[in-house]
Protein backbone atom coordinates (compact mmCIF):
# COMPACT_ATOMS: atom_id res chain seq x y z
CA UNK A 1 0.00 0.00 0.00
CA UNK A 2 1.47 3.33 -1.06
CA UNK A 3 1.51 6.18 1.42
CA UNK A 4 1.69 9.90 1.05
CA UNK A 5 4.04 12.38 2.68
CA UNK A 6 2.38 12.22 6.09
CA UNK A 7 1.72 8.54 5.99
CA UNK A 8 -1.85 8.31 4.77
CA UNK A 9 -2.59 5.19 2.66
CA UNK A 10 -3.04 5.64 -1.07
CA UNK A 11 -4.75 2.81 -2.94
CA UNK A 12 -3.96 2.05 -6.57
CA UNK A 13 -6.57 1.12 -9.12
CA UNK A 14 -6.43 -1.52 -11.82
CA UNK A 15 -5.73 -0.86 -15.47
CA UNK A 16 -8.38 -0.24 -18.06
CA UNK A 17 -9.16 2.11 -20.95
CA UNK A 18 -11.79 4.79 -20.78
CA UNK A 19 -14.47 5.90 -23.21
CA UNK A 20 -17.26 8.43 -23.44
CA UNK A 21 -19.80 5.68 -22.83
CA UNK A 22 -18.85 5.34 -19.19
CA UNK A 23 -18.86 9.03 -18.21
CA UNK A 24 -22.36 8.91 -16.76
CA UNK A 25 -21.65 5.65 -14.94
CA UNK A 26 -18.59 7.25 -13.35
CA UNK A 27 -20.77 10.04 -12.01
CA UNK A 28 -22.81 7.33 -10.30
CA UNK A 29 -19.71 5.83 -8.74
CA UNK A 30 -19.02 3.11 -11.34
CA UNK A 31 -15.44 3.71 -12.41
CA UNK A 32 -13.10 1.80 -14.66
CA UNK A 33 -9.69 1.30 -13.09
CA UNK A 34 -6.30 2.44 -14.29
CA UNK A 35 -2.64 1.75 -13.77
CA UNK A 36 0.07 4.00 -12.49
CA UNK A 37 2.73 4.38 -15.21
CA UNK A 38 6.30 3.52 -14.16
CA UNK A 39 7.98 6.35 -12.30
CA UNK A 40 4.86 8.42 -11.76
CA UNK A 41 2.31 9.00 -9.03
CA UNK A 42 -0.47 6.81 -7.80
CA UNK A 43 -3.81 6.11 -9.39
CA UNK A 44 -6.24 6.04 -6.52
CA UNK A 45 -9.98 5.65 -6.23
CA UNK A 46 -12.47 8.52 -6.38
CA UNK A 47 -16.07 9.94 -8.32
CA UNK A 48 -18.11 12.76 -10.12
CA UNK A 49 -18.85 15.45 -12.75
CA UNK A 50 -16.84 17.79 -14.99
CA UNK A 51 -13.79 19.98 -14.77
CA UNK A 52 -15.18 22.86 -12.96
CA UNK A 53 -18.25 24.69 -12.10
CA UNK A 54 -16.81 28.12 -11.78
CA UNK A 55 -13.61 27.33 -13.67
CA UNK A 56 -14.99 27.50 -17.19
CA UNK A 57 -15.00 31.22 -18.01
CA UNK A 58 -12.77 32.84 -15.42
CA UNK A 59 -9.67 33.41 -17.56
CA UNK A 60 -10.03 37.20 -17.40
CA UNK A 61 -10.50 37.18 -13.64
CA UNK A 62 -7.51 36.54 -11.35
CA UNK A 63 -7.75 33.40 -9.23
CA UNK A 64 -8.93 33.92 -5.68
CA UNK A 65 -5.94 33.51 -3.40
CA UNK A 66 -6.27 32.27 0.17
CA UNK A 67 -3.45 32.26 2.67
CA UNK A 68 -4.01 31.84 6.38
CA UNK A 69 -1.99 34.22 8.54
CA UNK A 70 -2.45 33.80 12.31
CA UNK A 71 -4.92 36.68 12.45
CA UNK A 72 -7.22 35.00 9.94
CA UNK A 73 -8.03 32.22 12.38
CA UNK A 74 -9.56 34.83 14.67
CA UNK A 75 -11.99 36.13 12.07
CA UNK A 76 -15.64 35.17 12.65
CA UNK A 77 -16.18 34.36 8.95
CA UNK A 78 -13.43 31.73 8.90
CA UNK A 79 -14.61 28.26 9.86
CA UNK A 80 -11.99 26.26 11.74
CA UNK A 81 -11.85 22.48 11.45
CA UNK A 82 -9.68 20.24 13.60
CA UNK A 83 -10.26 17.31 11.25
CA UNK A 84 -10.81 16.90 7.51
CA UNK A 85 -10.67 13.71 5.50
CA UNK A 86 -8.73 11.82 8.17
CA UNK A 87 -6.24 14.67 8.63
CA UNK A 88 -6.01 16.47 11.95
CA UNK A 89 -4.63 19.83 13.06
CA UNK A 90 -4.20 21.74 16.30
CA UNK A 91 -2.68 24.96 14.93
CA UNK A 92 -5.30 27.66 14.23
CA UNK A 93 -3.79 28.43 10.83
CA UNK A 94 -3.97 24.83 9.65
CA UNK A 95 -7.45 24.42 11.12
CA UNK A 96 -8.52 27.39 8.98
CA UNK A 97 -7.02 25.65 5.92
CA UNK A 98 -8.88 22.41 6.71
CA UNK A 99 -12.11 24.34 7.12
CA UNK A 100 -11.59 26.03 3.76
CA UNK A 101 -10.78 22.75 2.02
CA UNK A 102 -13.87 21.20 3.54
CA UNK A 103 -15.93 23.88 1.81
CA UNK A 104 -14.27 23.26 -1.53
CA UNK A 105 -14.37 19.46 -1.34
CA UNK A 106 -18.09 19.29 -2.05
CA UNK A 107 -17.74 21.50 -5.15
CA UNK A 108 -16.11 20.79 -8.49
CA UNK A 109 -14.01 23.95 -8.61
CA UNK A 110 -10.45 23.62 -9.91
CA UNK A 111 -7.79 24.47 -7.33
CA UNK A 112 -4.10 25.22 -6.98
CA UNK A 113 -2.27 24.43 -3.75
CA UNK A 114 0.87 26.47 -3.16
CA UNK A 115 3.46 25.58 -0.55
CA UNK A 116 7.04 24.64 0.07
CA UNK A 117 8.32 21.18 -0.81
CA UNK A 118 7.20 18.57 1.69
CA UNK A 119 4.27 20.51 3.18
CA UNK A 120 1.75 17.80 2.27
CA UNK A 121 0.08 19.29 -0.80
CA UNK A 122 -0.47 15.83 -2.27
CA UNK A 123 -2.02 14.63 0.97
CA UNK A 124 -4.44 17.55 1.05
CA UNK A 125 -5.36 17.06 -2.60
CA UNK A 126 -6.08 13.39 -1.91
CA UNK A 127 -8.20 14.32 1.11
CA UNK A 128 -10.20 16.78 -1.02
CA UNK A 129 -10.78 14.02 -3.52
CA UNK A 130 -11.89 11.51 -0.89
CA UNK A 131 -14.40 14.00 0.52
CA UNK A 132 -15.77 14.92 -2.92
CA UNK A 133 -18.58 13.41 -5.00
CA UNK A 134 -15.80 11.82 -7.08
CA UNK A 135 -14.50 9.68 -4.24
CA UNK A 136 -15.39 6.39 -5.92
CA UNK A 137 -13.29 7.08 -9.01
CA UNK A 138 -9.58 7.52 -9.64
CA UNK A 139 -7.23 10.01 -8.05
CA UNK A 140 -4.37 10.20 -10.53
CA UNK A 141 -1.09 11.98 -9.90
CA UNK A 142 0.82 13.45 -12.80
CA UNK A 143 4.19 14.72 -11.57
CA UNK A 144 5.19 17.48 -13.97
CA UNK A 145 8.66 17.68 -12.44
CA UNK A 146 9.49 13.98 -12.61
CA UNK A 147 8.35 13.12 -16.13
CA UNK A 148 10.95 13.11 -18.89
CA UNK A 149 10.28 16.01 -21.31
CA UNK A 150 10.18 13.66 -24.29
CA UNK A 151 7.55 11.48 -22.59
CA UNK A 152 5.48 14.23 -20.97
CA UNK A 153 2.90 14.52 -23.76
CA UNK A 154 2.50 10.76 -23.97
CA UNK A 155 2.00 10.39 -20.23
CA UNK A 156 -0.43 13.29 -20.01
CA UNK A 157 -2.47 12.68 -23.18
CA UNK A 158 -1.64 9.03 -23.93
CA UNK A 159 -0.36 7.46 -27.15
CA UNK A 160 -1.45 4.97 -29.77
CA UNK A 161 0.44 1.83 -30.65
CA UNK A 162 3.26 2.52 -33.09
CA UNK A 163 3.05 6.30 -32.66
CA UNK A 164 6.77 6.45 -31.87
CA UNK A 165 9.71 4.10 -31.42
CA UNK A 166 9.04 1.87 -28.44
CA UNK A 167 5.27 2.43 -28.42
CA UNK A 168 4.47 -1.28 -28.59
CA UNK A 169 1.02 -0.86 -27.07
CA UNK A 170 -1.59 1.85 -26.78
CA UNK A 171 -1.29 3.79 -23.53
CA UNK A 172 -4.05 5.84 -21.87
CA UNK A 173 -2.88 9.23 -20.65
CA UNK A 174 -3.43 10.80 -17.25
CA UNK A 175 -6.70 12.43 -18.31
CA UNK A 176 -8.14 9.09 -19.39
CA UNK A 177 -6.95 7.31 -16.26
CA UNK A 178 -8.52 10.00 -14.09
CA UNK A 179 -11.79 10.01 -16.01
CA UNK A 180 -14.65 10.56 -13.59
CA UNK A 181 -12.26 11.37 -10.77
CA UNK A 182 -9.53 13.85 -9.90
CA UNK A 183 -6.30 14.63 -11.76
CA UNK A 184 -3.60 16.01 -9.47
CA UNK A 185 -1.03 18.01 -11.43
CA UNK A 186 1.91 18.02 -9.05
CA UNK A 187 4.69 20.59 -9.51
CA UNK A 188 2.69 22.31 -12.24
CA UNK A 189 5.32 25.06 -12.39
CA UNK A 190 7.75 22.51 -13.87
CA UNK A 191 5.54 21.66 -16.85
CA UNK A 192 7.50 22.14 -20.11
CA UNK A 193 6.49 25.34 -21.90
CA UNK A 194 5.76 23.51 -25.16
CA UNK A 195 3.27 21.23 -23.40
CA UNK A 196 1.37 24.05 -21.65
CA UNK A 197 -0.82 24.98 -24.67
CA UNK A 198 -1.76 21.33 -25.15
CA UNK A 199 -2.77 21.08 -21.50
CA UNK A 200 -4.76 24.30 -21.81
CA UNK A 201 -6.54 23.03 -24.93
CA UNK A 202 -7.44 19.78 -23.20
CA UNK A 203 -8.79 21.62 -20.17
CA UNK A 204 -10.89 23.99 -22.27
CA UNK A 205 -12.33 21.31 -24.52
CA UNK A 206 -12.44 18.53 -21.95
CA UNK A 207 -11.02 16.26 -24.62
CA UNK A 208 -7.58 14.80 -25.16
CA UNK A 209 -6.01 13.40 -28.30
CA UNK A 210 -3.43 10.68 -27.83
CA UNK A 211 -0.04 11.03 -29.51
CA UNK A 212 -0.53 9.41 -32.94
CA UNK A 213 -4.30 9.41 -32.51
CA UNK A 214 -6.90 10.67 -34.96
CA UNK A 215 -9.77 11.46 -32.63
CA UNK A 216 -10.28 13.37 -29.41
CA UNK A 217 -11.36 11.40 -26.37
CA UNK A 218 -13.73 13.08 -23.90
CA UNK A 219 -12.86 13.06 -20.23
CA UNK A 220 -14.56 14.21 -17.06
CA UNK A 221 -12.13 15.20 -14.32
CA UNK A 222 -11.63 17.66 -11.55
CA UNK A 223 -8.25 19.39 -11.61
CA UNK A 224 -6.15 20.09 -8.53
CA UNK A 225 -2.70 21.51 -9.19
CA UNK A 226 0.19 22.08 -6.80
CA UNK A 227 3.45 23.99 -6.92
CA UNK A 228 6.20 25.38 -4.73
CA UNK A 229 6.76 28.24 -7.17
CA UNK A 230 5.23 31.70 -7.35
CA UNK A 231 3.21 31.23 -10.53
CA UNK A 232 2.57 34.98 -10.85
CA UNK A 233 6.32 35.52 -11.10
CA UNK A 234 6.60 32.60 -13.54
CA UNK A 235 3.93 34.23 -15.72
CA UNK A 236 5.74 37.58 -15.60
CA UNK A 237 9.00 35.87 -16.58
CA UNK A 238 7.35 34.13 -19.53
CA UNK A 239 7.87 30.63 -18.16
CA UNK A 240 4.19 29.95 -17.51
CA UNK A 241 1.22 30.81 -19.69
CA UNK A 242 -1.07 33.47 -18.29
CA UNK A 243 -4.21 31.84 -19.72
CA UNK A 244 -3.23 28.47 -18.20
CA UNK A 245 -2.61 30.16 -14.85
CA UNK A 246 -6.16 31.53 -14.82
CA UNK A 247 -7.65 28.27 -16.08
CA UNK A 248 -6.03 26.13 -13.39
CA UNK A 249 -6.77 28.18 -10.33
CA UNK A 250 -10.32 29.23 -9.65
CA UNK A 251 -9.07 29.11 -6.07
CA UNK A 252 -5.48 29.22 -4.83
CA UNK A 253 -4.75 28.00 -1.30
CA UNK A 254 -1.38 28.56 0.35
CA UNK A 255 -0.26 25.76 2.66
CA UNK A 256 1.84 26.88 5.65
CA UNK A 257 5.30 25.35 6.21
CA UNK A 258 5.85 23.11 9.21
CA UNK A 259 7.79 25.81 11.10
CA UNK A 260 4.59 27.88 11.19
CA UNK A 261 2.44 25.04 12.54
CA UNK A 262 4.58 23.46 15.26
CA UNK A 263 1.46 22.88 17.37
CA UNK A 264 0.71 20.03 14.96
CA UNK A 265 3.95 18.17 15.70
CA UNK A 266 2.44 15.66 18.17
CA UNK A 267 -0.30 14.68 15.71
CA UNK A 268 2.13 14.43 12.81
CA UNK A 269 4.66 12.39 14.78
CA UNK A 270 1.98 9.93 15.85
CA UNK A 271 0.74 9.44 12.28
CA UNK A 272 4.25 9.11 10.87
CA UNK A 273 5.41 6.60 13.48
CA UNK A 274 2.37 4.47 12.72
CA UNK A 275 3.15 4.62 9.02
CA UNK A 276 6.76 3.63 9.72
CA UNK A 277 5.51 0.52 11.48
CA UNK A 278 6.36 1.81 14.96
CA UNK A 279 3.06 3.07 16.21
CA UNK A 280 3.99 1.44 19.50
CA UNK A 281 6.68 4.07 20.08
CA UNK A 282 6.02 7.22 22.02
CA UNK A 283 7.88 10.52 21.89
CA UNK A 284 9.51 11.80 25.07
CA UNK A 285 8.56 15.39 26.03
CA UNK A 286 12.20 16.48 25.77
CA UNK A 287 12.39 14.93 22.30
CA UNK A 288 9.29 16.87 21.25
CA UNK A 289 10.91 20.05 22.59
CA UNK A 290 13.97 19.26 20.47
CA UNK A 291 11.80 18.88 17.36
CA UNK A 292 10.22 22.26 18.06
CA UNK A 293 13.63 23.91 17.87
CA UNK A 294 14.18 22.83 14.26
CA UNK A 295 13.36 25.09 11.32
CA UNK A 296 12.34 22.10 9.12
CA UNK A 297 13.24 23.40 5.64
CA UNK A 298 12.10 20.04 4.23
CA UNK A 299 8.85 20.26 6.20
CA UNK A 300 6.81 17.10 6.86
CA UNK A 301 8.91 15.00 4.48
CA UNK A 302 12.03 15.92 6.45
CA UNK A 303 10.24 15.12 9.71
CA UNK A 304 9.31 11.68 8.39
CA UNK A 305 12.88 10.93 7.34
CA UNK A 306 14.16 12.16 10.72
CA UNK A 307 11.84 9.82 12.58
CA UNK A 308 12.75 6.90 10.32
CA UNK A 309 16.43 7.46 11.11
CA UNK A 310 15.78 7.96 14.84
CA UNK A 311 13.95 4.64 15.01
CA UNK A 312 17.17 2.91 13.95
CA UNK A 313 18.82 4.15 17.16
CA UNK A 314 15.99 3.02 19.47
CA UNK A 315 16.93 -0.12 21.36
CA UNK A 316 14.49 -3.02 21.26
CA UNK A 317 13.85 -2.63 24.99
CA UNK A 318 12.89 1.04 24.69
CA UNK A 319 9.35 2.25 24.07
CA UNK A 320 9.87 5.89 23.11
CA UNK A 321 12.08 8.16 21.06
CA UNK A 322 14.39 10.09 23.36
CA UNK A 323 16.48 13.23 22.71
CA UNK A 324 19.65 11.12 22.29
CA UNK A 325 18.05 9.23 19.41
CA UNK A 326 17.26 12.48 17.62
CA UNK A 327 20.67 13.92 18.45
CA UNK A 328 22.30 10.94 16.72
CA UNK A 329 20.38 11.84 13.57
CA UNK A 330 20.86 15.62 13.77
CA UNK A 331 24.58 15.33 14.52
CA UNK A 332 25.23 13.01 11.61
CA UNK A 333 23.89 15.33 8.92
CA UNK A 334 23.73 13.96 5.41
CA UNK A 335 25.54 10.75 4.61
CA UNK A 336 28.48 11.48 2.34
CA UNK A 337 32.17 10.63 2.11
CA UNK A 338 33.13 13.71 4.11
CA UNK A 339 31.27 12.98 7.33
CA UNK A 340 30.46 9.27 7.34
CA UNK A 341 33.17 8.64 9.94
CA UNK A 342 31.24 10.83 12.39
CA UNK A 343 28.10 8.72 12.27
CA UNK A 344 27.42 7.08 15.68
CA UNK A 345 26.85 3.65 14.15
CA UNK A 346 28.91 1.45 16.46
CA UNK A 347 26.88 -1.47 17.82
CA UNK A 348 24.06 -1.10 15.28
CA UNK A 349 23.01 -3.93 13.00
CA UNK A 350 24.00 -3.49 9.35
CA UNK A 351 20.39 -3.35 8.18
CA UNK A 352 19.76 -0.42 10.52
CA UNK A 353 22.83 1.38 9.22
CA UNK A 354 21.65 0.83 5.66
CA UNK A 355 18.20 2.14 6.52
CA UNK A 356 19.72 5.30 8.03
CA UNK A 357 21.90 5.83 4.96
CA UNK A 358 18.96 5.44 2.60
CA UNK A 359 16.64 7.71 4.56
CA UNK A 360 19.21 10.47 4.96
CA UNK A 361 20.16 10.29 1.29
CA UNK A 362 16.50 10.58 0.31
CA UNK A 363 16.26 13.65 2.54
CA UNK A 364 19.41 15.05 0.93
CA UNK A 365 17.96 14.50 -2.57
CA UNK A 366 14.59 16.01 -1.69
CA UNK A 367 12.85 12.66 -2.08
CA UNK A 368 14.14 12.14 -5.63
CA UNK A 369 14.74 8.39 -5.80
CA UNK A 370 16.73 8.52 -9.04
CA UNK A 371 19.14 11.06 -7.55
CA UNK A 372 19.29 9.14 -4.25
CA UNK A 373 20.20 5.94 -6.08
CA UNK A 374 22.98 7.77 -7.92
CA UNK A 375 24.39 9.12 -4.64
CA UNK A 376 24.23 5.67 -3.04
CA UNK A 377 25.85 4.06 -6.08
CA UNK A 378 23.05 1.57 -6.67
CA UNK A 379 20.44 0.97 -9.34
CA UNK A 380 17.03 2.58 -8.91
CA UNK A 381 15.46 -0.88 -8.92
CA UNK A 382 17.76 -1.88 -6.04
CA UNK A 383 16.73 1.21 -4.08
CA UNK A 384 13.06 0.32 -4.53
CA UNK A 385 13.76 -3.21 -3.29
CA UNK A 386 15.47 -1.88 -0.19
CA UNK A 387 12.69 0.63 0.47
CA UNK A 388 10.22 -2.22 0.29
CA UNK A 389 12.37 -4.21 2.70
CA UNK A 390 12.32 -1.37 5.22
CA UNK A 391 8.63 -0.64 4.82
CA UNK A 392 9.14 2.51 2.75
CA UNK A 393 7.94 1.14 -0.58
CA UNK A 394 5.74 3.14 -2.93
CA UNK A 395 3.77 0.01 -3.66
Amino acid sequence: METDVIGRPVEKANSGPTSSSNLSSRRNGNCAGSTRPPGFGNDVKSAGPGLGAGSGDRRSEPPRRYSVPPSMSQRPDVELASEFGGLSAQSPGMQAILGLLGRYASTDVSMTLIGETGTGKEVLAHAIHLQSPRAQCNFVIFDCGAVSPNLAESELLGHERGSFTGALNAHPGAFERADGGTLFLDEIGELPVDLQPKLLRALENRRARRVGGKEDRPFDVRIIAATNRDLKSEVAAGRFRRDLYFRLGSAVVEIPPLRERLEDLPLLVGALLADLGRGDLGLAPDALALLRLRSWPGNIRELKNTLACAIAFVDETENSIEPRHLAAVFDSGSVDDGNIERLPLGGLRLDRIECVAIQQTLAQSGGNKVRAAQILGIAVSTLYEKLKKYGQSDE
